[in-house]
């Protein structure tokens, strides 16, 4: 008796015994228009920004595997000059390396086998790798002083898109889906895109996960093959009038559900439901390039006419962020080269390099770039010692988390910059370090967030994406 009485006083309960009930609110605003579509407004939890927004959505190009900053961005002639000499102690300081190049005999310095030249009016030094990206040299923020203090792939990765070493928390993606909501009633808020046929190391769908979030904020991965999204068209023989029936029936039985458990899980199922209702007739749309002039598929490459691969998953970004996609994550897989680097990195730089001027580019033509921010970068950055046998042509460099280089655009980003400086051999910060919380911190401040007032309580505790930790880094700030 005590127990039904407690139900009955529960407010929770009041309302799921109301005439609309909790899960039915959640599917009437579902179907409803987007209050917020067309204006600045928020539809998350957020009931308005708690600053004004610079960037209303953001394209993430994840480079899994830890690319080369000294191969890339990061120009140092010392390493040329002294090439083949050991690192000295008083670079090194003591400081952990991996097991995989701890326990060799000697740590002989490797200069880039690539040419570097000064790009735009900024200066920019890029690697003769890049030479689409050096061509929107102006356009970029360089931050050449990121750290992190996870030194393994699982763990660094892990970091970069929820905030945490250990897996189980939200990503990026999940908690602007959860603080700002969808702008597109039908198409996710959070879209994820991998780069198809990639070795090196396994992604897992908890990176794009929503951890203890509400199951409505994970991201949706599209794929290359017939069905963009899995299980998202109808089984042959069933009609889109039949699958609208029984979703209707099925939503009756969920509110029943409902009332008697009052679990959250059930309304989340019953909005993904109803998501995927509606993808069915955005999707085939907005994966189609037919509509695509000629002239923009050629400046992406000849990839792009190929599903799949990361020329044809950036221009399918800049597609989702057209129709109000807050975030898309692309993940591009194989930048972990503790062997034949000058080769590996050659080849991920022939697959991307294109593509990522082009989305620039492209962007911007469309005047999206100054309301879209782009980022790139991996998990951390390599070392200025070879891994391995050390030749005038081959060398491998491991893993380095104490300075690697990333780069943004648009967005609200001041453009044209290289923010922070390592010292000559790339292994140390010497000004103006930018750790992981400081990026996603910035990140968030560039949406209208303030990243330590968008909270959940989970376990008795409010957790936050920077965890308690995190600056914005203002200087980065347009």
């Amino acid at each position: 008796m005590l127990d039904d009485f407690v139900r009955q006083v529960t407010r929770r309960h009041f309302f799921s015994r109301t005439a609309v009930g909790l899960g039915s609110a959640a599917l009437a605003h579902l179907l409803a228009p987007n209050a917020a579509q067309g204006s600045a407004a928020p539809s998350g939890v957020m009931t308005q920004f708690h600053h004004p927004p610079k960037a209303q959505r953001v394209i993430y190009l994840f480079m899994s595997g830890g690319p080369s900053q000294i191969d890339l961005f990061d120009y140092k002639p010392l390493l040329n000059e002294r090439h083949g000499e050991e690192l000295p102690d008083s670079v090194r300081q003591g400081q952990r390396l991996t097991g995989m190049s701890g326990n060799q005999a000697t740590l002989p310095l490797a200069g880039s086998a690539f040419k570097f030249q000064q790009h735009g009016q900024s200066g920019a030094w890029l690697s003769e790798l890049l030479p689409h990206t050096a061509g929107v040299a102006d356009e970029l923020c360089f931050i050449k002083s990121m750290h992190t203090q996870a030194i393994n792939h699982d763990p660094a990765i892990t970091f970069f898109q929820t905030g945490s070493q250990i897996a189980g928390r939200p990503s990026i993606g999940a908690w602007l889906s959860y603080g700002l909501g969808s702008a597109n009633e039908n198409l996710p808020a959070f879209c994820v895109l991998v780069t198809k046929d990639k070795g090196g190391q396994p992604l897992y769908e908890r990176l794009w996960g929503s951890g203890f979030l509400p199951a409505t904020h994970q991201g949706v991965q599209f794929r290359s093959g017939k069905d963009a999204v899995l299980y998202l068209a109808n089984p042959d023989g069933i009609t889109a009038a039949g699958r609208r029936k029984m979703l209707d029936r099925l939503q009756e039985l969920h509110q029943l559900q409902y009332e008697q458990t009052l679990d959250p899980a059930i309304t989340a199922r019953i909005e993904q439901y109803e998501m995927a209702f509606r993808m069915q007739s955005s999707m085939p749309e907005v994966t189609n390039f037919a509509d695509e002039p000629e002239h923009v598929l050629e400046m992406y490459g000849p990839d792009v006419r190929t599903p799949g691969t990361f020329a044809a998953n950036c221009l399918l970004a800049r597609r989702l962020v057209e129709r109000n996609v807050r975030f898309v994550q692309l993940f591009h897989k194989d930048w972990d080269h503790h062997g034949g680097l000058p080769g590996g990195i050659r080849q991920e730089c022939k697959q991307t390099d294109q593509a990522c001027g082009a989305l620039i580019r492209d962007l911007k033509q469309r005047g999206m770039l100054d309301d879209t921010l782009v980022v790139w970068g991996g998990e951390f950055g390599r070392t200025s010692y070879s891994q391995g046998k050390l030749t005038a042509t081959n060398y491998g460099r491991d893993h380095h988390p104490r300075c690697f280089t990333m780069w943004l655009a648009g967005g609200g980003i001041r453009p044209g910059i290289s923010y922070g400086q390592t010292d000559p051999y790339s292994y140390n910060i010497e000004r103006d370090p930018v750790h992981i919380h400081d990026l996603h911190a910035t990140l968030l401040h560039l949406l209208g967030i303030d990243h330590q007032q968008l909270t959940y309580k989970h376990q008795g505790r409010r957790y936050r994406l920077t965890d308690v930790h995190g600056l914005v880094v203002r200087e980065l700030c347009a």
